[in-house]
């Protein structure tokens, strides 16, 4: 199972646009937390501690350890409004996690040793990724924080699809249950034609100039 990374927060009883606008002056952020069949509780977090988690990826990705007045649930973030320009959090949604029931979460893909592979080292192949993320369903037990994917083998012309993602037990890439149409690329080694390096010669050479009478 993943590393547990634990948010503190306080539950707050104002709710409404101005409560909020109020919150944010103060460096919190306004939240909510449902799901699991309990009511939703309105909860506040401090705004420095959500900016310092969400430049992790598993802020994102994990079951985290929600601490509400000394209470903790485990949740899992499902939804975020950011500041069009500014650097802060406007509102997060966090979804409690059922240990019990199969949830569904969008992983990150790490690639490793791509450029060891041959397909980096050969002239006129462009690599690309495709995906950086991919969605899985597993119990809360089985989640990982990230699906690796080892690039080393890669060569000219390779096609690496969802279903080749070596994956941990007990998880499984949601959209393959859809059926082999959704088995798409992830990773793809294309190789680009060079373009002439010269334009081609202009057949024959100028008209000479007509004479003068």
């Amino acid at each position: 199972m993943a590393t547990i990374h634990e948010i503190k927060a306080e539950s707050r009883k104002d709710e409404g646009k101005g409560a909020s606008r109020r919150l944010r002056h103060a460096a919190y952020v306004p939240a909510v937390v449902y799901g699991a069949g309990k009511a939703p509780q309105s909860i506040q977090i401090e705004h420095n501690t959500i900016l310092l988690a969400a430049k992790h990826e598993w802020f994102f990705s994990s079951i985290l350890d929600l601490n509400v007045d000394g209470k903790v649930e485990k949740v899992l973030v499902r939804d975020w409004q950011k500041h069009p320009f500014k650097l802060q959090m406007l509102h997060m949604d966090f979804l409690r996690v059922d240990e019990n029931a199969v949830i569904r979460v969008n992983l990150p893909l790490h690639f490793l040793n791509q450029e060891k592979s041959s397909a980096a080292k050969t002239s006129g192949v462009v690599i690309s990724h495709n995906l950086t993320e991919v969605e899985v369903s597993c119990l809360p037990k089985d989640l990982p924080e990230f699906i690796e994917l080892d690039l080393g083998d890669l060569k000219p012309g390779d096609i690496v699809h969802l279903s080749q993602l070596k994956l941990p037990k007990g998880v499984e890439i949601a959209a393959l249950s859809l059926g082999a149409d959704h088995d798409i690329a992830v990773v793809t080694a294309n190789t680009v034609k060079e373009e002439a390096e010269e334009a081609p010669a202009a057949e024959g050479d100028a008209a000479p100039a007509a004479d003068k009478k």
